[in-house]
C-alpha cells in the first residue's frame, strides 16, 4: 500500500486511483476463484507477448518458453490455461502503442490527451482481431469454455492478474513506465 518517494507526483496520484479499485479487482478475480469452469489445461508458454513472437518474413517464430522469469521452475511446469498467454499478448498490444505515446520522439509533450482516443481504438481494434483469429484456430475449442460468459470471466481475470504484475514490476525496475500498466488495468 505504500508509494515509493521516487515517483513522479502524477504518478502517486495514478498508483492511489488503483488502490482504490481494489475492491472491483478482487470481485473480478473472485469470480474465477469461485467458479468450476470446463476448459482444458496444457503447458504454456507462461510469458508471451510481442517480444516473444518474431517474424520471419512469412510466419512467426515464437521463442523462450521457460516462462516468467520471476515464478518459480515447478510454478512454471504447472498445467493452466493458454489464456493466459492470450491475456499477456493483449496486455502487450496495449503496451506497444501506449508505450509510443510516452516514448516516442515525433510525439511532443501534450499530445498525448489527442493521441490517446486513437491508441485506444487501435488497441481494441488489434485485440478484437487477434481474439478474432485464436478462437478461429483449429483445435482451440477444447481450451475455450463452452458458456461465453465464463470465457469472459477467464479473459478478464488473466487480464487483470497480467496487469497487476507489470504494475509491480514496474514499481521496482521501471517506474517510469508505471503509467503504462496502470492505464492497462
Amino acid at each position: 500500500d505504500k508509494i515509493p518517494g521516487k515517483l513522479a507526483e502524477r504518478l502517486k496520484v495514478e498508483v492511489k486511483d488503483t488502490l482504490s479499485m481494489k475492491n472491483d479487482i478482487d470481485a473480478i478475480l473472485k469470480k474465477i476463484a469461485d467458479k468450476k469452469i470446463n476448459a482444458q489445461k496444457i503447458r504454456i508458454h507462461g510469458d508471451f507477448h510481442l517480444g516473444q513472437a518474431l517474424f520471419t518474413g512469412n510466419d512467426f517464430m515464437i521463442i523462450d518458453f521457460e516462462g516468467e522469469p520471476a515464478r518459480e521452475i515447478e510454478e512454471r511446469r504447472i498445467k493452466r490455461s493458454p489464456l493466459r498467454d492470450v491475456a499477456g499478448m493483449i496486455r502487450s498490444f496495449h503496451y506497444a502503442v501506449f508505450t509510443s505515446l510516452i516514448k516516442h520522439p515525433s510525439i511532443r509533450p501534450g499530445d498525448e490527451a489527442y493521441l490517446s482516443p486513437w491508441a485506444d481504438a487501435w488497441f481494441e481494434y488489434i485485440s478484437s482481431k487477434y481474439l478474432k483469429a485464436y478462437f478461429d484456430t483449429p483445435g482451440v475449442t477444447a481450451f475455450i469454455p463452452d458458456d461465453k460468459n465464463d470465457l469472459k470471466i477467464m479473459l478478464d481475470a488473466f487480464t487483470v492478474e497480467k496487469a497487476l504484475y507489470e504494475i509491480s514490476y514496474e514499481i521496482n525496475n521501471r517506474p517510469e513506465w508505471l503509467g503504462t500498466a496502470i492505464n492497462g488495468l
